[in-house]
């Protein structure tokens, strides 16, 4: 066999063996929302994986799935750098707001220094009940933040 015969089966074998996709779903119900990251910059095949997602902002209920796979474009790179540099593409589906409670909704902090002293927690209750009837919205209270 010659040489180019060669390189050509080696390409060809890495383009067919190359397809990959991965799905985590977490149960939480799904929405229309996701964020796409098109090249997340990965090493060594993988070995090196991408710099972690924040996608608090994006999702704030939560995250229904993450599914990762490699592209037409993402197997070229792979292949030309002899997979040095193997990118991927990552798509989040965020969940659904299925708890009822309103993304911007008001949330009153009770800190740790506080929480020995009953009356302080009463009277941020009290304030928390008073918000919550003046703007007809749920007021959550979150403790030691």
């Amino acid at each position: 066999m010659n040489r180019h015969a060669v390189v050509l089966l080696f390409i060809g074998i890495l383009f067919v063996s190359g397809c990959y996709n991965a799905r985590i779903t977490t149960g939480l119900a799904p929405s229309a929302q996701t964020v796409e990251v098109k090249w997340a910059h990965s090493f060594l095949g993988g070995l090196v994986p991408p710099s972690a997602l924040s996608v608090a902002q994006e999702c704030p209920s939560g995250v229904a799935s993450v599914e990762t796979k490699l592209s037409f474009l993402n197997l070229v790179a792979n292949a030309i750098t002899f997979g040095i540099y193997s990118p991927m593409e990552i798509t989040v589906t965020c969940a659904a707001n299925t708890a009822g409670i309103p993304v911007d909704a008001p949330f009153l902090t009770i800190d740790e220094a506080i929480e020995k002293d009953h009356e302080a927690i009463e009277a941020m209750v009290q304030d928390a009940i008073l918000l919550s009837s003046k703007n007809s919205t749920p007021v959550y209270l979150v403790l030691g933040m």
